[in-house]
């Protein structure tokens, strides 16, 4: 019979294999009048449907890391703040997060890119697995300098050989990113001005491929004297005409880009919210595309399992998902991080889309 703890690191070497399958992450942020910041992303796993859930951590909780040798005995940790982040298969599992300072941190998968230092038995104390990496900085810390200032004194490290990288997105309320990436077990920060992050390739080659598309602007294109005869476009948003449409990391990330920096400001940071999950539905993954006809493992709503969207002003978060499209919130100020305990729950109480009927008299 399985103690509690070896089920813990068997649920998580099965989730890094399962993560396998998340390479379509999509993330933007956003900036209201009111200035608020909005950071918002896709969570996207099309191998299997996860056990997606919201934990509450309290100050004072500890936690520590586990290690290649399927050991809880890595890097202890307390929280110094306490955070709400949303987690799949096991609530120590955060992969996007958001604690009562403001701070925000998030993983999205980096595959055939980064590279972790290798896991040393005799620094087992300061080693962290990488899915831990964004519990450990919202625990800890209130500033990207000062997560900056630590990263050195612990080992990033990949539990599971088999399973890819990931790279993070770290974000402050008054709006300043940066992305963090380790390339052969140097860590990198990038200052994040676009506010975009998909997954491979890095970080400076996405911003660098934005170049490839000088030509698009928002509104429309032409009429154009071809010659005798004039052109003239089909529609309206033309100037878009050849923007990739397709699901791969590039596309999406130049695809973000041009959505997120063309779309109109909104005066507060609600509407801002709102405007956030328009432009991600662009980005929801129909599960039959990533597989070969006839191969999909399974029959989810959506690879998209879940969307979220946090006011880092207000410290509210909001989300919903593949079952349910309504949009549910979780108020921070509401909770009273010295003395909530511990906790987390399913993103979906019923996996079932709420509708409501229209009347008519």
């Amino acid at each position: 019979m399985q103690t509690n703890k070896s089920k813990f690191i068997a649920t998580f070497i099965m989730c890094l294999g399962l993560v396998q399958a998340a390479d379509a992450c999509t993330g933007i942020t956003l900036k209201s009048k009111d200035d608020a910041t909005i950071v918002a992303r896709t969570i996207d796993w099309s191998g299997t449907e996860m056990n997606n859930i919201y934990t509450v951590v309290p100050r004072g909780h500890q936690q520590q890391s586990l290690l290649p040798d399927e050991t809880m005995g890595g890097l202890e940790f307390i929280s110094l703040y306490g955070y709400v982040g949303m987690a799949v298969e096991q609530p120590e599992f955060v992969v996007d997060g958001t604690n009562e300072a403001g701070l925000s941190a998030a993983l999205f998968y980096f595959p055939g890119y980064g590279k972790y230092q290798e896991y040393n038995d005799t620094d087992k104390d300061i080693s962290l697995a990488d899915f831990q990496v964004v519990s450990w900085i919202l625990s800890r810390f209130s500033t990207i300098d000062q997560v900056k200032n630590a990263i050195n004194n612990v080992r990033i490290i990949n539990i599971d050989p088999s399973a890819s990288t990931v790279h993070w997105r770290i974000t402050e309320p008054n709006g300043r990113q940066v992305v963090m990436e380790i390339i052969d077990g140097v860590p990198h920060f990038y200052e994040n001005e676009i506010g975009v992050l998909t997954n491979s390739p890095g970080f400076e080659w996405q911003t660098t491929n934005l170049n490839n598309y000088v030509n698009l602007h928002p509104g429309g294109a032409g009429p154009t004297e071809f010659g005798p005869i004039t052109l003239r476009a089909f529609g309206s948003g033309s100037g878009f005409r050849g923007i990739p449409g397709d699901f791969t990391p590039p596309s999406r990330f130049v695809r973000a880009a041009f959505f997120k920096t063309y779309s109109l400001q909104q005066d507060t940071a609600y509407d801002t919210m709102q405007q956030a999950f328009h432009i991600l539905n662009n980005f929801d993954v129909p599960l039959g595309i990533q597989f070969k006809v006839g191969q999909a493992p399974n029959n989810m709503p959506s690879a998209t399992q879940w969307t979220v969207a946090t006011d880092l002003k207000n410290m509210v978060i909001y989300y919903h998902t593949m079952y349910n499209r309504t949009i549910r919130s979780i108020n921070m100020k509401d909770i009273d991080f010295a003395t909530v305990p511990f906790q987390y729950h399913a993103l979906d109480n019923s996996k079932h889309q709420t509708i409501v009927p229209v009347q008519i008299d």
